[in-house]
């Protein structure tokens, strides 16, 4: 038999993914490794889907999305974004992780270099071995507040540089770039002709200023923007996200949409159109509920004297465990998981500078949540 591909091998697995397919095998585990919101869709938005499969809309539709949907979509950017697109801007994908990989795979070739976060979202990287380009690690340092170096940044260029992704709100981190970091991000980019992957999943959950979306800084039209039903609206099942691209790329997109996927399902895209269309409270109530887990949680660290970043976005909190973890956090996390029947996403699932360090995602239960943090060692006091 053929062997696969030489780089398809290469390609490092979900850090998150393997301790999560062990926890599944301990019935009773409290789960906080994955970012799953504890909310499920409101009615309306699955009755919209039920409707559809009721009625056989279950054919294909435009490559783009159901016009309804990407109509709506451009209203939700102009509404809560400031960012005026038409809809051949818009591409409706399967989900973030899609809307990501058509970013990477219309902007990079094989032997290109990307810079990626890190700590930073997985699948960056594995998107990157898959293109068979190379992801080159910036380092966020917990002494900037998990904020680029800019001048690190810019030393990475190289001739071979052709993207930089930028992820904020951030996950794992729970961190956000303010706007001057995203305008020197930008300018850095204009000056070494570099194009700008925004992955903005968490857009609706910030803890402090509010979210700016990196295209609306954008003037020359060098920004691929990506966002998600998945945890806004609670519908990480639905598979429903979207790209927007810069203007004019409409017969591209045909062509690499159809290649990739054609389109996505329909009753999965009336739901959409439901949840963005009908009314917003749901996502109010999620967020009021994350920040009051967040302030649960890390009044709970604080009483024992665990460090954390303090969070000002997402549903993460990044968590210090170096006091115990001896250098192999992802041992350590096994261990807990054997032990303690709790089971947190290692540090390094998100690179290499996440040794020493935890994500743990505060959307479930609080009573489970806390349960949970309150099985981590805290660091002994002379």
């Amino acid at each position: 038999m053929p062997d696969i591909a030489p780089h398809i091998a290469r390609m490092p697995g979900s850090g998150v993914r393997h301790i999560l397919e062990l926890a599944l095998r301990r019935p009773g585990t409290i789960i906080l490794a994955v970012g799953e919101p504890g909310e499920i869709a409101g009615g309306e938005i699955r009755d919209a889907a039920a409707d559809a499969w009721r009625a056989g809309a279950i054919r294909y539709t435009p490559n783009g999305g159901i016009p309804e949907l990407r109509e709506a979509i451009v209203a939700k950017l102009a509404r809560d974004n400031a960012l005026e697109v038409d809809t051949e801007q818009v591409w409706v994908t399967v989900g973030a992780t899609q809307a990501l990989h058509l970013a990477m795979a219309l902007t990079l070739q094989r032997g290109d270099e990307v810079l990626v976060p890190d700590p930073g979202y997985t699948t960056f990287t594995m998107n990157a071995h898959l293109l068979q380009a190379e992801p080159v690690p910036y380092r966020l340092r917990p002494e900037r507040a998990f904020r680029p170096d800019l001048d690190e940044l810019e030393a990475l260029v190289t001739p071979r540089t052709r993207a930089i992704i930028v992820n904020t709100p951030s996950n794992p981190l729970g961190s956000t770039f303010d706007r001057a970091t995203l305008e020197a991000i930008l300018d850095l980019a204009r000056r070494r002709d570099l194009w700008v992957i925004s992955d903005e999943v968490y857009e609706r959950f910030t803890w402090g200023e509010p979210h700016t979306s990196l295209a609306t800084l954008d003037a020359d039209h060098r920004v691929l923007s990506v966002f998600s039903m998945s945890k806004s609206h609670s519908m990480t099942g639905a598979r429903v996200g979207w790209l927007v691209t810069p203007p004019g790329w409409r017969a591209t997109m045909l062509r690499v949409q159809e290649s990739v996927v054609s389109c996505v399902d329909e009753p999965s895209q009336r739901a959409a159109v439901a949840a963005l269309t009908g009314p917003q409270d749901g996502v109010a109530a999620s967020a009021a509920h994350y920040r009051e887990n967040l302030d649960a949680a890390t009044a709970a660290l604080d009483a024992r004297g665990i460090r954390y970043l303090t969070p000002t976005g997402a549903f993460y909190l990044w968590i210090d465990v170096s006091h115990v973890s001896g250098g192999d956090v992802v041992a350590w996390c096994e261990r807990l998981l054997d032990e303690q029947g709790v089971a947190v996403a290692p540090g390094t699932a998100f690179g290499a500078s996440g040794e020493g360090w935890i994500r743990v995602c505060v959307a479930s239960d609080r009573a489970e949540l806390l349960a949970g943090l309150s099985r981590i060692p805290a660091p002994a006091h002379p």
